[in-house]
């Protein structure tokens, strides 16, 4: 049976145009947030902190407000965008026409990395505003964000089908996933921790997205790029599966 592309253009463009109709939110939001964060951490802090291997403070922060942007904006994006489906019941909808697993996987994913890259050049522009800073292996930056794109996408989906209310929704970004990104070396590095809390963060999974896209950023990071990238993967597969079984026996989706 061939791709049928026509089917996940349409989810794509669905999706892009559901971000776009709060486009005026969806980009305010990032931009005041991160605007906040360098007022607060990069000039009343960074003035007071000494250089993290050999990157001023305030540069050295921007791929954690990065990633603690788009974790939080895709996972919230991709779990409302299935939610919603079925909360009205036009999930049926797509459960009837002639669509694959795959092709509903590549438009909702193909969006969510649009939305991402859009994001982040947002909060790159407005970075711009406040610090000077390079990114020494862009090609990488680009390639690594839209894969926590992916599978942060993948995993909002899965969020999505699980909750049965708005607040279950919102339980897992706002008490797990913020908690986790704020104590994964968004604001410092974790070699600046003392034994034994240094080992202990690297339980965090989120220590090691914090990590990959700061190596791509600077050419250095806590955690060796090969971990990070390899963990991000992991991840991403395991969420494909995941979504696989759940279209496979329509758990949540048919009932």
């Amino acid at each position: 049976m061939s791709f049928n592309w026509r089917s996940t253009w349409s989810i794509y463009q669905r999706e892009l145009l559901r971000f776009l109709r709060t486009a005026f939110q969806s980009i305010l939001s990032p931009v005041l947030t991160t605007s906040l964060y360098f007022i607060v951490f990069g000039a009343a802090i960074g003035g007071r902190m000494p250089d993290l291997g050999g990157v001023d403070y305030a540069a050295f922060i921007i791929p954690g407000l990065l990633m603690l942007t788009l974790l939080g904006e895709t996972t919230s994006n991709s779990s409302f965008g299935i939610y919603m489906p079925r909360f009205t019941g036009t999930i049926y909808e797509l459960l009837s026409a002639p669509v694959g697993v795959a092709e509903t996987l590549v438009g909702f994913v193909g969006a969510a990395a649009t939305k991402s890259l859009i994001l982040a050049a947002i909060i790159l522009a407005t970075a711009t505003l406040f610090v000077d800073y390079s990114i020494a292996h862009p090609v990488w930056a680009v390639i690594y964000i839209m894969l926590v794109a992916a599978a942060f996408s993948l995993f909002g989906f899965i969020l999505g089908v699980w909750a049965d209310n708005f607040e279950k929704l919102g339980i897992i970004p706002m008490l797990i996933l913020t908690p986790l990104t704020f104590l994964g070396g968004t604001f410092y590095s974790i070699e600046m921790l003392p034994s034994p809390w240094d080992k202990i963060a690297l339980a965090n999974p989120i220590v090691y997205l914090v990590n990959g896209l700061r190596w791509t950023f600077y050419g250095s990071s806590d955690v060796s790029f090969g971990v990070s990238l390899g963990i991000t993967l992991g991840f991403l597969t395991v969420c494909t599966i995941i979504i696989a079984v759940i279209f496979r026996t329509g758990w949540r989706l048919r009932n």
